[in-house]
């Protein structure tokens, strides 16, 4: 029997008789993560990871909320389910269900990129893995996090410098954090004042009492007309084109979203520029994630090789995949020395094993007792 199933409601554990990121109000909803297409109002009772408690309070209000540390361990009905950190936004999580010696994890939304404002996506080893796929074309690939930020730093600074306001689009929650966090990283606070829209700044809040520390932003009202001109304004994407962006006279204006790869997308948007920033994971990044679910058949395979005298060698991991399993401590199964940087090195390791074993079958040979 599959462990998730497909309601009208949304995805459903029989066995413990719940619902992950519900569509429709149900009686139990465990929560991935607190965006509004995750998290819904009107369920009966919530369970989330606990970085996301204020997050949640501040969109859905004072809803019957219970969380979970990551990694503990919470027996509903005739399962256990545990919830671990997916990378994407604050207090976001993979749910993993165990029933009956078997595995599936719900990955909800994740990324792999590094992020100062949530926990590191962390691999969880399973048998059925129900990943996102939002950007799961080999045309999705991101640059290092950093380099988008210092190219969002040098167009506010180039604005400030010929009096433009700069207003960058970016979700809410989320992107809008990471971007202030990403700033601040860089030095690039010195540039001039950051303005924040109303839907932003609650959120921010919600941050800090998680233990998050972000920049201060000001409210439009409070910023006089020359510091408007040299600010950075973080607004959702529904601000555009309303009245409230009158407020900054001449201004540049730019999206900050995995979509702004696509040419189509950028010019749809009709904005001056478009800084590719995704909080979801890319192709490459989506595939390492679900490489690192099945550790656990690699970790069988190293374990029977080793047991009839073989041994597994891997090779030419790059930096993400490899990360993952120094994290699983899969070195534990197939040996420090046999995870090598390249080819090359994993031949000469081959060789160095093949001499060992030859060397030892001629000793035994020789120190075996004569007849």
């Amino acid at each position: 029997m599959d462990l998730i199933a497909v309601r009208p409601e949304g995805l459903y554990c029989a066995p413990g008789e719940f619902f992950i990121d519900p569509w429709r109000p149900v009686d139990r909803a465990v929560i991935t993560h607190a965006h509004g297409d995750h998290a819904r109002s009107g369920s009966a009772s919530y369970l989330a990871a606990q970085p996301s408690a204020h997050v949640l309070r501040t969109r859905l209000g004072d809803v019957a909320l219970e969380t979970l540390a990551y990694g503990a361990r919470l027996r509903i009905r005739d399962v256990t389910v545990s919830l671990h950190p997916a990378g994407h936004v604050l207090g976001s999580a993979q749910v993993r269900i165990e029933h009956r010696g078997e595995t599936w994890v719900v990955s909800g939304d994740y990324k792999l990129d590094e992020d100062p404002t949530c926990d590191a996506f962390e691999p969880v080893r399973c048998e059925t893995f129900i990943s996102e796929s939002t950007f799961a074309l080999p045309i999705y690939r991101w640059r290092p996090p950093s380099v988008v930020i210092d190219d969002v730093a040098r167009w506010w600074r180039a604005n400030a410098d010929a009096g433009r306001a700069s207003v960058l689009f970016c979700y809410a929650f989320g992107k809008a954090q990471r971007v202030l966090a990403g700033l601040a990283a860089a030095d690039a606070l010195d540039i001039g004042t950051i303005v924040l829209h109303g839907a932003i700044e609650p959120l921010n809040r919600a941050y800090r009492a998680t233990g998050v520390m972000l920049p201060e932003g000001r409210h439009v009202t409070d910023v006089d007309a020359n510091a408007l001109r040299r600010a950075l304004v973080l607004a959702p994407p529904s601000a555009a084109a309303s009245p409230w962006l009158r407020r900054f006279g001449d201004l540049s204006d730019g999206f900050a979203s995995g979509w702004m790869q696509l040419r189509g997308a950028r010019r749809r948007r009709g904005v001056d520029r478009g800084f590719v920033l995704s909080d979801h994971a890319d192709w490459a990044g989506l595939n390492t994630a679900i490489d690192a679910t099945g550790l656990r058949a690699l970790e069988d395979l190293a374990d029977r090789l080793h047991g009839s005298g073989r041994e597994l060698i891997l090779c030419g991991a790059p930096k993400q995949p490899a990360a993952l399993m120094q994290q699983a401590e899969f070195h534990h199964h197939v040996g420090v020395s046999n995870i090598c940087p390249n080819i090359k090195a994993a031949l000469e390791r081959a060789n160095a094993i093949r001499v060992a074993s030859a060397t030892e079958a001629v000793y035994d040979r020789a120190s075996a007792p004569r007849q």
